[in-house]
């Protein structure tokens, strides 16, 4: 079961293992699908024909940009686990908000590319650290701005310094 929301309409979706028979809003719905090429489909529904793409998808959000027929969507999506948590009051829990980044083991920082005041989004490099004679990147879990950077470059760290905190 998903729960699938465009902005504009909300839809509960159940499909078979194919992706081909299932139900929309409680409705019987059956599909031909083909995949022309990568994240493009045609598919006929009711007599209909449609031709999909998928532009941008954030797996770990659940969010996508699609276009059907040449029209773009801007698609949410919860799966059973989602509902779960939004039923039991336990949503918030997966979008925590990350203030800080420590030293996931002893190293030596060897850069600090992120600056004091510099907005930072999720995955942008802001230190490298050096380990085990290995150099780590250390990436952005969140998007946000830098408030403090707690080391300097040549600064000796313990596993669990923190290294950057966030605004």
């Amino acid at each position: 079961m998903y729960k699938i929301n465009t902005g504009a309409h909300t839809f509960d979706v159940e499909l078979n293992k194919t992706g081909t028979t299932g139900t929309v809003n409680g409705e019987d719905v059956s599909l031909d699908i083909s995949n022309i090429s990568g994240n493009s489909w045609h598919l006929i529904k009711d007599d209909q024909s449609y031709n999909v793409q998928i532009v941008k998808a954030d797996i770990e959000n659940k969010s996508f940009v699609i276009w059907v027929n040449g029209k773009e969507y801007d698609v949410k999506a919860k799966d059973d686990f989602d509902l779960l948590l939004d039923k039991m009051g336990l949503a918030d829990l997966t979008a925590a908000k990350v203030n800080e980044i420590k030293a996931p083991m002893p190293g030596l920082v060897l850069k600090v590319i992120a600056k004091v005041g510099q907005e930072i989004a999720k995955d942008d490099p802001v230190i490298i650290l050096e380990a085990m004679k290995m150099e780590n990147v250390l990436k952005s879990p969140t998007d946000g701005v830098v408030k403090e950077i707690g080391v300097e470059q040549g600064e000796a760290v313990e596993k669990n310094t923190v290294l950057i905190t966030f605004e």
